[in-house]
């Protein structure tokens, strides 16, 4: 396929700042990881443990070394912080992290209400030690943030040590910077994008229709997040303009070009 390859948009090379493609395992077996990584680790930069499935997972370890065994980053989801953070029990959370060899970590407060203060504290903590993900956003649909606090709750958590804020949405993408159907709050998206470098956010886009939007809003090299393992691969086509929903706008920007 390489009259084909070196035709498609160009991709920044892993590790990779830019163009990030974080999977959310919600608690596939060992095999499964194997042969999801055999197939689909060359377009995965990232991958998180959704929620708080690494505390009922079977064969956590073994789970997590076949990770390892293709060094690809693995977290555990930001829920999990959160039970840690209510049960004041953080110095736990940092001995499992050290006990499992984990060295990526996230950062939210979507569930609990977590002072900001606090959080960023949090932050600043464990980026001493890891790479941190925050997350901005809550998980309850009636909860809507207004776009300058979208935007300072951002900069702060990136000001206290953050490698990238996670703007929200949930593994269904209908919340956070979503609307309930699905659609992209544009306006909302847009106005943070005034304030924040876009390399320095992580959109959550399970959804087709959410990456193809961000996909054309920021380019190929744009950070998705929250991507289901058996969507790896045609997100990737997404990504370089091999499937239809995206194929044209890459073809006609090429006639500009």
């Amino acid at each position: 396929m390489k009259f084909v390859t070196d035709r498609l948009p160009a991709r920044s090379a892993k590790p990779r700042s830019a163009g990030v493609t974080m999977v959310m395992d919600k608690g596939i077996s060992v095999q499964e990881v194997e042969n999801f990584l055999s197939a689909n680790e060359p377009y995965v930069d990232i991958v998180k443990l959704g929620f708080g499935t690494s505390a009922v997972t079977p064969h956590l370890k073994e789970k997590i070394a076949v990770y390892k065994k293709y060094k690809m980053p693995v977290y555990f989801g930001g829920s999990l912080l959160e039970w840690f953070y209510a049960h004041k029990a953080l110095d736990e959370y940092q001995r499992l992290m050290d006990e499992y060899g984990i060295n990526h970590c996230e950062v939210s407060d979507g569930t609990l209400d977590i002072p900001h203060d606090e959080k960023c504290g949090i932050i600043s903590m464990l980026a001493k030690s890891r790479t941190v993900l925050s997350e901005v956003g809550s998980k309850d649909a009636e909860k809507i943030i207004p776009p300058y606090k979208w935007i300072k709750l951002m900069n702060e958590e990136l000001d206290a040590g953050a490698w990238k804020v996670i703007a929200e949405a949930r593994e269904g993408g209908n919340v956070g910077i979503y609307r309930g159907t699905g659609e992209v709050r544009e306006g909302l998206v847009e106005e943070i994008l005034t304030q924040i470098p876009s390399e320095k956010i992580l959109w959550e886009a399970p959804n087709k229709a959410q990456q193809v939007f961000f996909i054309k809003l920021l380019g190929t090299d744009v950070n998705l997040g929250n991507i289901p393992v058996n969507e790896v691969i045609p997100l990737e086509t997404l990504r370089v303009g091999l499937r239809g929903d995206t194929m044209k706008w890459f073809l006609e920007k090429e006639k500009v070009v």
